[in-house]
């Protein structure tokens, strides 16, 4: 399978296919207006604030990339969203590349940074002004689906577009690429779909017109496809069951609204995923269907089921499939389900170090 298969995408360089090409050379408006106070002073600073970086033996023009880092610009008519970021040390696991758990977090921190730049963010993850003001209204991630070509490691820039699209009467549709900020290469591209609910009944509502309003002259029609993948019965017959028991949330597990983050849910399925496959594969493939909500007294119960062969190995070293859930200790309600897909790992200590 290629990883253009993973992907469940078409392989150009520009996957979305709604952002105009430029010269590389633009900044936010604030980045500019910085630099613009005293240009001969703010860079000599800069540059003496950075000498025990560049003492790293990195061969890369930090004066250039920093500017760039922590802001962020509208493309593509005011449609598409793009920010910079450098991977931080504390970012990566041991096998010295960036985590999904990092990754995801970016993701949304240019989700709500992108209502931001559109002047609608009105608080908490993702609320508008107008659900702010008639109140009770939040978001709920519904689906997400993550395909990985390479994972960025220690010190790589990457740079991140996100645009919005309509998913129907109660719903929209977040979209990502992550790409490496020095070569374009696409290492990266996410969808999901968030609906609207309640807080107060707990159930999903329809957008009033005031929400819809704000948001419709935001969204595109351009959106990455969602796909819910389905296993057959006969595949229920060939995989072994690894459980992790006892997971609880913490307090720092809870987003600005008061709820457990989604990302820590990614972060609970991969616990019970056996150590052979986390030491040897890597996640190139993730769907998650989510199916209610953890509460802050739950008992968390995190399954991985992995496709075997008839002699109870791993069916087929270049891939391995997964299926996952997270149900409740008490009465086993689901959570959340989902599907993988490991490879093995693209590379060893690319950094050199011993």
């Amino acid at each position: 399978m290629t990883r253009n298969n993973l992907r469940g995408t078409p392989g150009p360089k520009d996957a979305h296919g709604i952002i105009k090409k430029n010269d590389g050379s633009s900044r936010s408006l604030l980045a500019k207006d910085l630099t613009k106070v005293n240009a001969t002073e703010v860079r000599a600073n800069r540059a003496s604030f950075l000498k025990p970086i560049m003492m790293l033996g990195q061969n890369k023009n930090y004066l250039d990339m920093i500017p760039d880092l922590g802001f962020g610009s509208m493309l593509s008519d005011g449609f598409v969203f793009r920010q910079n970021f450098q991977i931080r040390s504390y970012e990566v696991g041991s096998d010295q590349a960036v985590t999904i758990e990092t990754l995801m977090n970016l993701l949304q921190e240019t989700s709500i940074n992108h209502l931001k730049a559109i002047g609608v963010w009105g608080g908490g993850s993702g609320l508008t002004r107008e659900m702010c003001k008639i109140k009770n209204l939040i978001w709920v991630m519904s689906k997400l689906q993550v395909a990985v070509d390479r994972y960025p490691i220690w010190d790589d820039v990457i740079q991140i577009d996100t645009w919005k699209g309509a998913y129907g009467k109660i719903g929209i549709c977040s979209n990502w690429t992550i790409c490496d900020a020095k070569t374009s290469e696409i290492l990266l591209t996410a969808s999901c779909i968030w609906l609207m609910m309640n807080e107060e009944t707990r159930r999903l509502s329809k957008f009033p017109d005031e929400v819809r309003s704000e948001l419709d002259k935001h969204l595109t029609n351009v959106t990455l496809p969602v796909v819910a993948r389905k296993w057959s019965p006969r595949d229920e017959m060939s995989i072994v069951d690894h459980v992790r028991n006892g997971i609880m949330p913490r307090w720092s597990d809870l987003d600005m609204n008061q709820h457990v983050n989604n990302v820590k849910y990614i972060g609970w399925i991969l616990e019970s995923v056996p150590h052979s496959i986390v030491e040897n594969y890597e996640l190139a493939s993730l769907t998650l269907e989510y199916h209610q909500e953890c509460k802050m007294e739950s008992v968390v119960q995190s399954h991985t089921y992995v496709m075997v062969s008839n002699n109870g190995k791993i069916g087929d070293y270049d891939l391995v499939d997964c299926k996952h859930a997270l149900q409740l200790e008490t009465g086993g309600s689901e959570i959340m389900r989902g599907w993988s897909i490991w490879r093995p790992k693209q590379y060893g200590n690319r950094l050199g170090l011993e």
